[in-house]
């Protein structure tokens, strides 16, 4: 079964880093793009970042341009999500998608554009 299970959220002071991970399992990431995204409460569902296939093509969020880094481990079957600087509006669920594509195709930042997601995880930045 193709599952995506993120894990790293917790409570952090504003200012402070995380890091989160999205690790397959049930199948392979090396043909699949992956995009982050995040919900807050009474909000709609925001792309924060995506990486293409190869990695080569990267996207983000104006609003996280400069803080977050996306990276992909394909040996590991996992994709990284490094927030620094958060704040407090950085707070929401963050969840991963996946979608089978080409190597040199460019990642998609919209979440219907993604065939599997997990179920998230939730950043919290408070004082």
């Amino acid at each position: 079964q193709l599952q995506l299970v993120e894990s790293g959220g917790g409570l952090v002071q504003p200012g402070g880093s995380l890091r989160l991970s999205c690790a397959a399992s049930g199948f392979t990431l090396d043909y699949y793009a992956i995009g982050w995204f995040r919900q807050a409460p009474g909000q709609g569902r925001e792309g924060v970042s995506c990486i293409s296939v190869s990695g080569d093509y990267t996207d983000y969020a104006d609003s996280v341009k400069g803080r977050f880094t996306i990276s992909r481990d394909n040996a590991k079957k996992t994709v990284y999500l490094q927030m620094n600087s958060l704040q407090p509006e950085d707070t929401a669920v963050y969840s991963c998608a996946a979608v089978r594509t080409t190597v040199q195709a460019p990642c998609p930042m919209i979440r219907f554009s993604y065939t599997y997601a997990g179920q998230g995880t939730q950043v919290t930045v408070a004082s």
